[in-house]
């Protein structure tokens, strides 16, 4: 009896660390889930409110309103978006505020080709979302500095490059009512996907898929061995 039960003893050691990384990776998913879940009522507890003052450490996507003077000289474009047959882009100005660092605001979408934009000059009041810094990764598109397009929403390369290196560690994108003047700015706060059940389910999925067929295997070797 012991030599039958033998004979599953390396197929159960391949097993296991099977088994612990594919429920490893659906409990991650069943994490990230939470983790949406709550970042989305969030979102859309901000976007019910009114705007908040902005603060130095302001939470993610929250909806706040400040004032400074807009800096359009030093413009930067960020990113690419196609709208309808246009190709277009993100147009991003630095807001100097009193007292407080100055600020990127993604002042909304414009066509690549474009006629004049509305620049508003003096104080202005500025109502929109935060939208949390970025790090550009292995497979993020270049930037040009020298011509101030980027791709990665970095505050700090994108001040280097304008001449603000104390630019605040977040953005601010403004928020507004659909125009016909550009920029356009944004009129909802962002919505992330949020697939992580299915890929729990999945994960999990695949758990029980390998144990029913070890477990098959397993009374299939046994019964050869009887």
């Amino acid at each position: 009896m012991q030599s039958r039960w033998r004979r599953l003893l390396l197929p159960t050691l391949a097993l296991l660390p099977v088994l612990a990384i594919l429920a490893g990776l659906g409990t991650w998913q069943v994490q990230r889930l939470r983790w949406k879940t709550e970042l989305l009522a969030t979102i859309a507890a901000a976007e019910a409110g009114p705007p908040l003052p902005l603060t130095e450490h302001p939470q993610d996507y929250t909806k706040v309103f400040t004032e400074g003077r807009f800096r359009h000289d030093q413009a930067v474009t960020l990113g690419v978006e196609v709208r309808g047959p246009t190709l277009g882009t993100h147009l991003l100005v630095p807001l100097e505020r009193a007292g407080a660092p100055p600020l990127l605001v993604d002042r909304g979408w414009v066509p690549l080709e474009h006629g004049p934009l509305s620049q508003p000059e003096g104080t202005v009041r500025v109502e929109g979302y935060v939208r949390p810094g970025e790090a550009a990764s292995m497979v993020s598109a270049t930037d040009d500095p020298a011509t101030r397009r980027f791709y990665t929403l970095d505050p700090a390369a994108i001040g280097a490059a304008i001449g603000q290196p104390g630019l605040a560690p977040f953005a601010l994108v403004a928020m507004g009512p659909a125009g016909t003047t550009l920029p356009q700015p944004a009129q909802t706060l962002p919505r992330p996907t949020n697939s992580h059940l299915g890929y729990a389910i999945t994960w999990y999925g695949l758990a029980l898929s390998a144990l029913g067929v070890f477990i098959a295997f397993a009374r299939a070797r046994l019964k050869d061995s009887a």
